[in-house]
């Protein structure tokens, strides 16, 4: 069976070249703003391109918010912040009617809320009843809000980064898993190194930020997205996808652990993050193929969230990030797709063949002269 992929035109190819220019300017502008945390920030752009959204999960005062209000700085998109708080309500998001006009020309017209923006914020979105979080959550998945009966377009694009505080957990409501589903990665926030602590604290206590630039805007970001989702992938990559997620079912697992450990494994939606994820990482790298490796590389934010563990595992003190680690491994690969160290191996069977048959030439030429 082969798969239809759209194929891609020169003008595809000359974006997908400004893509990977466009990552490096971004990174380079981020520095200015966020020490470190290379790995959070590299997930959060693969996702943004993706066309998916993030959900951060970390301590306060590690640049969750500063790292998406800055980005949005950089590719000249809207920014809106929402503090979630127990009293809020889903029209102070969305917006509601407002009564306008004097006398006979009174009536009633739509001022929307904060979520009428490119980049949204939700923070602490866990401390808001689900009534509330159901409401943003239909904004993430339909990229529309309706209101008494009227429907309104959301911009585009249009990027969600949510954030949850590991502590303090009184009060709070749990996203259920329906809701951890729509997020495309899940990234975990931890402290930063030493040294970028310290860089950071001489950064902040002294002297000014630097200027940002703005390296892109909302048509150019638009066309990026339109293009990222038309990079190729082989058939057996696409395969080796669908294998990875069907390994976190338990029903069907050839894994004793995942049997064991698990309540409930990815869903198709788990396969299209990983898909669309692999595409974006190959995109920002200015590669007009998505391979496993970017599958693996992307698996953990992708899945992680989206396999449910039983008691069975917390008994044994294993999360779900180790069950997914551990299908990283363990999932046969694409014949094609050689480990690293394979092929260092190979390479170096293949140099030791050729001095065994035509001599070292650098000994040769090297050794005592007449």
């Amino acid at each position: 069976m082969q798969l239809d992929t759209p194929a891609l035109s020169g003008d595809d190819y000359r974006v997908l070249q400004e893509i990977g220019q466009a990552h490096k300017a971004v990174r380079e502008e981020l520095r200015k703003r966020i020490i470190g945390q290379d790995e959070v920030v590299e997930q959060v752009l693969t996702a943004f391109f993706a066309g998916g959204h993030v959900l951060l999960l970390g301590v306060p005062g590690l640049a969750k918010t500063l790292l998406i209000r800055t980005l949005a700085d950089i590719l000249g998109l809207d920014f809106s912040r929402i503090q979630f708080t127990p009293d809020l309500m889903p029209s102070d998001i969305t917006g509601s009617d407002v009564l306008v006009g004097e006398g006979e020309e009174r009536k009633f017209q739509f001022i929307g809320g904060p979520i009428f923006a490119n980049f949204v914020l939700a923070d602490e979105i866990n401390r808001t009843p689900p009534k509330t979080q159901s409401a943003l959550l239909e904004a993430m998945e339909e990229y529309t809000v309706t209101v008494a009966g009227n429907q309104y377009r959301l911009p585009n694009p249009y990027f969600v980064m949510a954030t949850q505080n590991p502590i303090e957990q009184e009060g709070t409501y749990s996203l259920p898993a329906a809701a951890l589903d729509r997020f495309l990665f899940t990234v975990i926030v931890d402290y930063p190194t030493q040294a970028d602590e310290l860089d950071m604290l001489f950064r902040t206590t002294a002297g000014k930020d630097e200027p940002l630039n703005a390296v892109l805007d909302e048509a150019k970001v638009q066309r990026m997205l339109d293009v990222v989702r038309k990079v190729p992938m082989r058939e057996e990559t696409i395969k080796y996808a669908v294998a990875l997620v069907r390994a976190s079912r338990p029903e069907v697992s050839s894994n004793e652990q995942i049997k064991d450990m698990v309540q409930c494994g990815g869903s198709p939606r788990a396969t299209q993050a990983l898909i669309l994820g692999a595409k974006s990482r190959a995109a920002l790298a200015g590669r007009d193929e998505a391979t496993p490796d970017d599958i693996r590389a992307i698996a953990l934010p992708a899945m992680h969230h989206r396999v449910l563990t039983n008691f069975h595992a917390e008994a044994d003190n294993i999360t779900s990030r180790d069950l997914v680690r551990k299908l990283i491994q363990e999932v046969p690969r694409p014949s094609w797709d050689v480990p690293y160290t394979e092929k260092k191996t190979r390479a170096n069977i293949f140099s030791k063949a050729m001095q065994w048959l035509f001599g070292n030439p650098k000994k040769a030429a090297t050794g005592p002269q007449a």
